[in-house]
Order: structure tokens, then C-alpha cells, then sequence
């Protein structure tokens, strides 16, 4: 079995995918209005409709109530990105500023657009360094 993505449903997926391409400059693939994805050498995050989930599972997904779980992307300069999105994030959306953590990832909690909980980290440890190369 393979894992490959997350899937985050939203009433705005052209507001979402702007959010992310900007966060993490890689270019959405769109499959079409209601679809699209960002993916990464080490997953996929996409991003759908509402209006998707009626076909699967009506009533099951209530967008922007997620609090339970972080999308995380393992960054080259997590203090660099800080500086960049700070042009385009409010204040209100930092959830700390970068920090490191005991584990050894120095960390940058953010809220998209819809409240999802974003952990954007830098392994600066050797440690934390070894980890992330696995």
C-alpha cells in the first residue's frame, strides 16, 4: 500500500490553490474548476470542491472546521519562507513565528485560508537531518 495524499475539501478551491502555489511555489495541476493538486517529490496535497463530495459522500465533510490535523511540508529555509509569506498572510494566520523544536525541525505554524493548520519545517539537527532524508 502507498500513501498518496491529503485531500482538503474547501468552498473556494481557487483561493486555497493560490494560498499553497504562493506558500510553497510549486504550480497546481487542475484537472478542472472544481480540482486540483500540488505535488511534491514526497506527496500531494489536493484541493477540492464542495461540490465534489456530493457525488462521494453527501454531508460528510463541513469545510474550514478542521481541527485536528496539520498539513506539514519539509522546506530548505523555513525563516526565508517565514519572510516571504509574512507579504501575504495576516498576522492572525502565524500561529508562532519559527521555533525550534526539541525533535530537532525548527517549525512555522501558519492557518490557511479556511483555518487548516500548516507546519512548514527545516530539520536543523543532525539528527532531524537524518530523518528527513529517509
Amino acid at each position: 500500500m502507498d500513501f498518496v495524499s491529503i485531500r482538503v475539501i474547501t468552498s473556494d478551491v481557487a483561493r486555497l490553490v493560490e494560498f499553497y502555489e504562493r506558500a510553497t511555489q510549486v504550480e497546481a495541476g487542475w484537472a478542472n474548476e472544481e480540482f486540483a493538486q500540488i505535488r511534491t517529490t514526497r506527496g500531494t496535497l489536493a484541493i477540492a470542491s464542495t461540490r465534489t463530495m456530493s457525488m462521494l459522500a453527501p454531508d460528510a465533510i463541513r469545510p474550514a472546521e478542521n481541527r485536528s490535523v496539520i498539513i506539514e511540508f519539509l522546506v530548505e529555509d523555513v525563516d526565508g519562507l517565514y519572510k516571504n509569506l509574512s507579504e501575504f498572510v495576516a498576522d492572525a494566520d502565524f500561529v508562532n513565528e519559527p521555533t525550534t523544536m526539541p525533535w530537532g525541525n525548527r517549525s512555522l505554524l501558519v492557518r490557511d485560508p479556511d483555518g487548516n493548520l500548516v507546519n512548514f519545517f527545516t530539520p536543523v539537527t543532525p539528527d532531524a537531518i537524518e530523518r528527513a532524508a529517509h
